[in-house]
């Protein structure tokens, strides 16, 4: 592991690999006592380390986030890590676990074992505040540019009626709006963490997939404006080397590297 220090904060870099779906084992099919190897680091003094925690899987849940609940409640209460809906619905609990990007509410711990022993670290080359929590707000800063929202006319503003969609339009938002901002597949694109010095210019795939979402929208009216935001400049959008970390890891199953392309795709057409 190579860890960098920002501004008093830590930002750990490490590979991914590709994660694997598999059914959810039933708690007769769990490993027995399983080493998690957890990432541990406080401000305050600045040092990190890993942190081992013996976990009985016959007595626990079946997923990632059980076995953080079961230590944060029955081990070590200072073990630091966010979580909320347990359904892969919120994307809080993103974070690496065996060496992929993924969600701790959807990944078994049988998927997440080798040789009884699991390793969990945050979320690579972002800052972190503290354990497994990644400092995300440069992250969001950067959505907040793409203006994800609909732009309308001052017309449509200040009508109380509906705008229509077609089915026919609404469809071509499948595979965009279930984003859920987990950043699972921004930091496990390489041109993502090669922006990381100064202003990240790289907006990465899952900004880039949202604006794709709003600039495919029938109802907007900026879309003409939207594409030149995007294109301006040399790296907010064509930073994208194809890697196609951000396809493989993505625990919603979208393609964000498929929304980038049809991004230049659209600046071609300007």
């Amino acid at each position: 592991m190579l860890a960098l220090f920002k501004n008093s904060r830590q930002s750990v870099s490490f590979s991914t690999k590709t994660p694997v779906t598999r059914n959810i084992p039933s708690r007769g099919n769990s490993t027995g006592v399983v080493q998690v190897q957890i990432f541990r680091y406080n401000q305050e003094d600045g040092k990190s380390r890993m942190q081992v925690y013996p976990v009985d899987t016959n007595d626990c849940g079946p997923m990632v986030l059980d076995a953080l609940n079961k230590i944060k409640n029955e081990q070590d209460s200072t073990l630091t890590f966010r979580r909320s809906c347990r359904e892969g619905i919120c994307g809080s609990c993103a974070m690496n676990i065996a060496g992929a990007n993924t969600l701790a509410c959807l990944k078994t711990i049988q998927d997440a074992t080798s040789n009884n022993t699991m390793t969990i670290y945050p979320l690579p080359h972002m800052p972190v505040v503290k354990d497994l929590v990644p400092d995300m707000s440069g992250f969001y800063e950067q959505h907040k540019t793409i203006r994800p929202w609909l732009e309308l006319t001052p017309e449509q503003s200040a009508s109380n009626r509906e705008i229509y969609q077609s089915i026919e339009n609404r469809q071509k938002l499948d595979g965009l709006y279930e984003c859920i901002l987990c950043a699972c597949c921004s930091t496990s694109c390489p041109s993502y963490w090669w922006s990381e010095e100064g202003s990240k210019d790289y907006l990465g795939p899952a900004v880039l997939l949202q604006a794709y979402r709003w600039i495919s929208d029938s109802r907007d009216t900026q879309k003409t404006q939207r594409v030149k935001q995007l294109a301006e400049g040399a790296f907010k959008l064509y930073k994208c080397h194809t890697i196609m970390n951000c396809t493989r890891v993505c625990p919603k199953h979208l393609n964000p590297g498929k929304a980038v392309q049809k991004l230049k795709l659209e600046a071609q057409h300007l």
